[in-house]
């Protein structure tokens, strides 16, 4: 039986819900539900207008409802009157196959009919900033090579202890916290775990930073690319492949530490990452950070050829230990639950047709990529990816044609709504346009 989420309010001292969902572009939609008014909306949904939102619908499509999943509860660790839960949409009774928590449970219902789950770990990196986007809001974080910065990360300790103590309140189980590569960017570590769960908490965690930077009188933003010299925002992700408390994608007589199902794996998302980065790489913005020139750190720290490597920085996936591996293609606006749903897509593409990635590169892939002519490169803007997504009929097979057709339909009116104002050039400064879109991705 699900949790019953009025006796959990009385108990918790709940007083208010936000029913949430996450639509094609990432936003996050809400509703704010007194908790009295819980029980009809545990049962039916919250009513939402499909056509306000970002998941092509019409005014004349009927309601949508927004069915909380009480396994997702979070209690607000600095307000905790209110209650945050993750929703699946319906409507007429229906899932609604275009939204992404659904297409994301989707790929899971498919990977568990082979007895498997895919357990995830994300590493979400952001700026504190001004208010206006123009600057990073820290005006002593000046130095070139600024990772690990101790006086830099200890100058917003408030703001980090607070975010990381909200972690460990929720059972998170954070481990680190770090200044990152780029003047005024962050990083924030908690544990793996299977990945609906992750997406989930992917999802608050953004939510989370913004609030608590504003509540400190600063802005936070996940952006993946705000400031042209400095180093872009990056979500990467860890991967594995569980049955039960067997590690699937461990072997030990490897040398890299992997099994023959995680190569298959790995290299289904190879075959496919082309297509993909229209979802891991969704906005204008994003194709200022692939294939970029050296930051003022002297790297990029993001990918631009399809390769893979044992414990390697410089290749799109990194094998940094036994059992899992390291997808270095994401960036800070991905849509938490798109992210985790197009990683199983094509993973099982790969298992299914038992697709071999071939031999990982040593190389130092930032400067040796020359060495490699024949590897398949990165898109270098957001229509190449969108056409290749277009053109992929693995992914539709995997999500459905009309779900894809719906996506590249909303993406490429956003496209058109740039090129009115701006144009899009790597070797320019960051349009107003991109700010004003993707500040609060």
């Amino acid at each position: 039986m699900p949790k019953n989420l009025s006796k959990i309010a009385k108990a918790k001292k709940i007083k208010y819900f936000l029913i949430s969902f996450v639509d094609f572009f990432g936003v996050l939609r809400s509703k704010l539900v007194p908790a009295q008014a819980i029980t009809d909306m545990q049962k039916n949904g919250a009513g939402f207008a499909g056509f306000a939102t970002w998941l092509d619908m019409s005014p004349a499509d009927g309601d949508m409802f927004a069915l909380p999943d009480p396994e997702s509860l979070i209690q607000l660790p600095w307000n905790k009157e209110i209650g945050w839960l993750a929703s699946d949409l319906y409507m007429y009774g229906k899932p609604v196959k275009a939204s992404p928590r659904v297409m994301l449970k989707e790929q899971i219902n498919r990977l568990n009919k082979k007895d498997l789950v895919m357990k995830s770990g994300v590493e979400c990196e952001y700026f504190l900033i001004s208010e206006d986007g123009s600057k990073i809001a820290d005006t002593r974080d000046t130095q070139s090579k600024p990772c690990y910065d101790q006086s830099a990360l200890m100058r917003r300790y408030d703001l980090i202890k607070e975010i990381c103590d909200s972690m460990i309140a929720m059972g998170w189980n954070p481990y680190q916290n770090d200044h990152e590569d780029a003047n005024g960017q962050f990083e924030m570590n908690w544990d793996y775990t299977d990945c609906l769960t992750t997406a989930d908490r992917h999802v608050f965690f953004k939510y989370m930073v913004k609030s608590l930077a504003e509540k400190h009188g600063l802005r936070a933003t996940f952006m993946p690319k705000p400031f042209s010299n400095l180093t872009g925002n990056g979500c990467h992700a860890h991967i594995s492949l569980w049955n039960g408390k067997i590690n699937k994608f461990l072997d030990n007589g490897d040398k890299l530490g992997l099994s023959k199902l995680a190569y298959n794996f790995l290299g289904g998302i190879m075959k496919l990452t082309q297509p993909l980065t229209a979802f891991f790489n969704p906005t204008i913005n994003s194709y200022r950070r692939i294939n970029a020139p050296p930051t003022k750190s002297g790297a990029t720290w993001s990918p631009s050829s399809i390769s893979y490597t044992g414990n390697n920085r410089t290749h799109m996936i990194r094998i940094p230990d036994k059992g899992r591996f390291e997808l270095r293609l994401m960036d800070g606006a991905v849509n938490p639950y798109l992210l985790q749903a197009g990683v199983i897509a094509a993973g099982l593409h790969g298992i299914n047709n038992k697709i071999d990635p071939g031999e990982p590169l040593s190389c130092n892939m930032y400067t040796d990529h020359k060495n490699y002519p024949n590897l398949k490169k990165l898109p270098d803007i957001i229509e190449d990816a969108l056409d290749q997504l277009e053109n992929s009929k693995e992914i539709k097979e995997a999500f459905g044609g009309d779900t894809i057709k719906s996506y590249l339909k909303l993406k490429r009116s956003e496209i058109k709504d740039f090129n009115q104002e701006e144009k899009f050039d790597k070797k320019s400064s960051v349009t107003h346009w991109e700010k004003n879109s993707t500040l609060d991705c």
